[in-house]
């Protein structure tokens, strides 16, 4: 009989496969070298293959969907209730395979090369900002060691520095001033690298409608558009705008039990960097709404009840859910569209 259904724990140099016929009999328990793996699949007869979405998950689906198989990626938290028995390489493999024939199972959206490039930008921009930040902070502690204390706000650093070097050049030695200046050409080096990043980012989104559409809505901007755009790649996957939202992490956890619900904060899954995106982007629209006298409407309500986290997070999951609608319908932002 025919293999149906195989599943690859993929790794560095060292990939099993485990691969079973449409009854559900072992046919195959393998390990492949990366060298053997595209030998391997360009000759067996198209079948169902399942991944777990992890490092070089989505190169590995894209090459075996040249070869005509059918390539679903889950995520690793929902493989593991399969594993049998101790961990190990075949038993993950074994896990998949199981896993990836559930009719209820959820699937991870295979990311072409495009997504993957943009997505890529935005990673190494967060990781400089971090290091910024770090490296902000860094001289200012240094600094304080000496009583010269800079105002907060990351824009004082460039500027304030030099002067505050300057004023007491006297009293501090030659090769700690020789050291933050030092320090502070590496601030500013990794700022242009950020400028630079944010650039290739907008130029991507000036020439992609879908970025554009989500450009429009109130709280979303050039970089929460792009990385929505190239992280949900086809909207279609998801049933509704809450999917989406709960995707993000954005929706309640629930603790419920007999018939009582108990609803928590957010869940907090997914995807951090959109939601924290999604949520900057909401407390920027409430702190231009605080500056209004006399506004209406459903946010200005809100903030009228609960708390501006509350209120922030909220704006956020609206937001998730209209940029859902946008993509799915391929429709423009209209802030006085009301649903029928």
């Amino acid at each position: 009989m025919e293999i149906t259904t195989v599943g690859i724990d993929l790794a560095k140099s060292v990939f099993q496969v485990h691969a079973i016929n449409q009854h559900g009999k072992v046919m195959l328990r393998k390990q492949l070298k990366r060298g053997q793996m595209a030998e391997f699949f360009a000759t067996l007869p198209a079948c169902l293959i399942g991944m777990e979405a992890c490092g070089s998950a989505h190169y590995w689906a894209r090459r075996l969907q040249t070869f005509g198989h059918t390539v679903k990626l889950m995520a690793p938290q929902f493989v593991k209730p399969y594993v049998k028995t101790n961990k190990h390489d075949a038993a993950d493999a074994e896990a998949i395979c199981e896993a990836v024939q559930r009719p209820n199972m959820r699937f991870v959206p295979v990311k072409n090369v495009e997504q993957q490039a943009v997505l890529a930008l935005h990673r190494v921009r967060q990781g400089w900002i971090k290091a910024r930040t770090a490296q902000a902070n860094q001289i200012r502690g240094l600094l304080s060691e000496f009583g010269l204390i800079v105002p907060q706000g990351i824009g004082h650093i460039t500027s304030r520095v030099p002067a505050l070097l300057d004023e007491a050049k006297d009293e501090l030695p030659g090769p700690f001033q020789e050291l933050v200046l030092r320090l502070l050409e590496h601030f500013k080096d990794l700022d242009r690298q950020v400028n630079e990043v944010e650039h290739q980012i907008q130029y991507w989104h000036r020439a992609n409608t879908l970025s554009r559409k989500l450009e429009r809505i109130p709280g979303i901007g050039p970089i929460t558009a792009s990385a929505l755009v190239a992280s949900v790649g086809d909207a279609k996957n998801f049933e509704n705008g809450r999917q989406l939202a709960a995707w993000l992490g954005l929706v309640p956890k629930q603790n419920s039990s007999g018939g009582k619900t108990n609803l928590q904060g957010i869940s907090k899954r997914g995807d951090t960097y959109l939601r924290t995106l999604l949520i900057h982007g909401a407390r920027a629209v409430i702190r231009q709404l605080e500056r209004k006298i006399n506004v209406q409407g459903w946010l200005a309500n809100l903030l009228g009840r609960r708390n501006k986290n509350v209120a922030a997070v909220a704006l956020a999951n609206k937001n998730a859910r209209i940029a859902w609608a946008l993509l799915v319908h391929d429709r423009d932002f209209r802030s006085d569209y009301v649903a029928a």
